[in-house]
């Protein structure tokens, strides 16, 4: 469902420009196509993190994924864990900056999502990732 005109507020009161905004919802998978969807999301998530540090060698940061747990480490700005839960069937974040987080799939719009905002991860690591590198970080959707 998309609500039109829909405002967003921060924690801080700020008014940010109109956006739509799409509501999640979890979808019912079976434990193969969960494998398969957060397989492809974990190595796209490999795959951009890979590339994006490629630009950045002068830096100690390095990704690993191993186990169905992605790591990656930046250094002083903190190391994000990125891992598979297949009894919830879910991805869950641990984020140096803002917390751990438990994302369901919605097949709908192809996302993983966290049910107490509402927010996508690509988004969040999108925020995140902008801020640390200082320029624009765009992922792949889940698929």
């Amino acid at each position: 469902m998309v609500l039109p005109n829909a405002y967003r507020r921060d924690g801080g009161g700020h008014d940010y420009s109109k956006r739509t905004m799409t509501t999640y919802k979890q979808s019912d998978i079976t434990m193969e196509e969960y494998h398969r969807v957060s397989d492809k999301t974990m190595e796209t998530l490999l795959d951009t993190m890979e590339n994006l540090l490629d630009e950045y060698t002068d830096l100690p940061y390095e990704v690993d994924y191993s186990s169905g747990v992605l790591t990656l480490k930046l250094d002083d700005k903190g190391t994000y864990v990125i891992n598979k839960q297949p009894p919830n069937k879910q991805i869950w974040l641990s984020s140096p900056h803002s917390g751990p987080k438990r994302y369901d799939l919605d097949t709908t719009h192809n996302e993983w999502f966290y049910h107490r905002d509402n927010t996508t991860m690509r988004s969040l690591l999108e925020k995140e990732l902008s801020e640390v590198f200082g320029q624009p970080i765009k992922l792949d959707a889940s698929e």
